[in-house]
């Protein structure tokens, strides 16, 4: 098997968070073209942030896709020619208030290949500590609230944190790191 060759491609939309595109694609052994629909969307970040007692600061905060209240942790879009672990620092401290004394990548998803171009780095940072300063961006309304890591995984099972890319950062501390 190999990748599929890209004929062309047209932004039908453009808005701050991504591009809806119509791309146009060659399938190897097939004479006709597919085309499918994608978003273009910059790369993600999220941020598990751990105090300095040992706890996970949570976010909630209102997702208009489900039209619902969301348990996350922060995260947010990296900036054109924003390195990941900066964006990462900075969503952190505008979301939260806290700033971190460590930060350290710990793993990457696609979010959806399917449709989605973007991929989400998540990190983890120890040593958080309050800095005094938000900076929600005008469509944020963002309440921050700690919690026992060990609670974390009942969370989860329990449909409290339900967000596929939380669930999916979390997964990278404790199966692939051991919870440290």
């Amino acid at each position: 098997m190999e990748p599929w060759k890209r004929l062309s491609s047209r932004i039908l939309h453009a808005s701050r968070v991504g591009n809806l595109e119509e791309v146009s694609l060659q399938r190897p052994g097939s004479p006709e073209p597919v085309r499918f629909m994608q978003l273009a969307c910059p790369d993600w970040v999220n941020v598990i942030p751990l105090t300095e007692a040992g706890e996970v600061l949570l976010i909630r905060q209102y997702r208009p896709g489900t039209d619902a209240l969301c348990i996350e942790i922060p995260g947010g879009m990296v900036e054109p020619g924003e390195d990941p672990a900066v964006c990462a620092a900075r969503e952190l401290t505008e979301e939260t208030g806290w700033v971190a004394a460590r930060l350290e990548p710990i793993g990457m998803v696609e979010p959806n290949p399917a449709i989605l171009t973007n991929r989400c780095h998540t990190f983890l940072a120890t040593g958080c500590r309050p800095s005094g300063h938000t900076g929600f961006d005008p469509d944020e309304d963002i309440e921050t609230f700690p919690a026992a890591l060990s609670s974390v995984p009942g969370l989860i099972a329990d449909g409290t944190i339900r967000h596929s890319l939380v669930v999916a950062a979390f997964y990278h501390l404790f199966v692939t790191r051991g919870g440290r």
